[in-house]
């Protein structure tokens, strides 16, 4: 019989014991009592104006640089629909990120992808695959604690990629939603911060610091790109939700942001460093790096596993995790990503346990 005890390593959010729901609620309070016709009216395209002027102080970037958006996912799609038409070459991470394999391939844009070390991607490799005459729209980059692979990208990286960005004439689409949760390590400098020649636009979000129920993220890029996103949100939606934003806003304000992180941060370092030693101890063979911050562990099984089947086997196991092949193009079958974030610490060793007995299962 299928274990109904389900200890999920599937999805990306933090759980419930992490999020601050008092301090939530003073802040939807006090936006209701501070600006109570701007939080309940429609608002503008752009997002609610004390909010986008606290992130563009954040990035130290003018206010007409930013656009505030439901969501991270939603700013990605406003930047695919302005610059990513059909065949219009774009580098991926590999893996990367499943939403933006179905988000690129929907618009139907020619993918390139290019592996990731365990100092994030092989800018070698990009630069071999430009020489060969790719002209890239876009490169699509995950640099912080990327999702799936939880790597980071190197100082050394980001201004290699700079230049490679110049000297080939593409844009760099920064996707950054784990930036603050980084628990241990250097924190490097964004690209964004180092771009003197408008080759980045920058994406960022609220989901995995304060919540992902309130549904806020936001871009940063040359304010001509911006305008002219904030007229297809326009026409999407008139204005994004007024009251999410003010809450966060407030919640910023009031220094519980802060606090937050700070408590994000402590919870996902025990995780992540109890499900190192558990994968350690339960599955040997097993090849993965550590990541110093951010929700999620990619790991290789090893030659002859196959994710599908040992998915399912874990399911029945009372295990959730996602499948390696999901995050790429091709290849992946051996690998499978880990989501530490929503497992608390003391449930992560018996999660592995199971997971083990379904890898053996499964052999070969």
């Amino acid at each position: 019989m299928p274990n109904t005890d389900v200890i999920s390593f599937s999805r990306g959010a933090p759980s419930l014991d992490i999020v601050d729901t008092e301090g939530l609620k003073s802040a939807a309070a006090a936006a209701l009592d501070a600006d109570p016709a701007r939080v309940t009216g429609y608002g503008t395209a752009v997002g609610y104006p004390p909010l986008r002027e606290w992130i563009a102080a954040k990035h130290e970037v003018e206010v007409e640089n930013v656009l505030v958006t439901n969501g991270s996912m939603q700013a990605d799609a406003f930047l695919f629909d302005e610059l990513v038409k059909p065949d219009s070459p774009v580098i991926v991470e590999r893996p990367t990120y499943d939403r933006t394999l179905l988000g690129l391939r929907n618009r139907r844009g020619e993918l390139h992808p290019v592996s990731l070390q365990a100092d994030g991607l092989d800018v070698d490799e990009l630069e071999r695959i430009l020489k060969g005459g790719v002209r890239p729209t876009l490169a699509h980059i995950i640099p912080n604690f990327q999702n799936p692979a939880g790597v980071t990208l190197s100082g050394e990286k980001r201004t290699r990629l700079l230049a490679l960005a110049h000297e080939y004439d593409f844009t760099i689409f920064e996707d950054d939603p784990y930036l603050d949760i980084r628990f241990r390590g250097e924190q490097f400098p964004t690209m964004l911060s180092q771009d003197v020649e408008d080759r980045v636009v920058y994406a960022s979000s609220f989901s995995k610091t304060v919540c992902p129920g309130l549904r806020t993220g936001y871009l940063v890029g040359p304010a001509d790109l911006i305008g002219r996103i904030a007229k297809a949100a326009t026409n999407t939606y008139i204005a994004p939700n007024m009251f999410a934003q003010a809450t966060i806003y407030q919640f910023a304000k009031a220094g519980s942001l802060d606090r937050s992180i700070a408590t994000v941060k402590a919870a996902l370092e025990a995780r992540v460093d109890q499900l190192s030693a558990s994968l350690r101890a339960h599955l040997p063979n097993a090849e993965f790096v550590v990541p110093d911050g951010g929700y999620f562990l990619w790991v290789d099984l090893g030659e002859g596993v196959d994710c599908d089947k040992v998915a399912a086997a874990a399911a029945d196991e009372g295990v959730q995790v996602v499948k390696g092949t999901d995050f790429v193009i091709d290849g992946g079958e051996s690998c499978l990503r880990l989501a530490y974030s929503a497992v608390a610490a003391e449930k992560i060793d018996e999660g592995v346990r199971r997971l083990a007995k379904a890898v053996e299962a499964t052999r070969p």
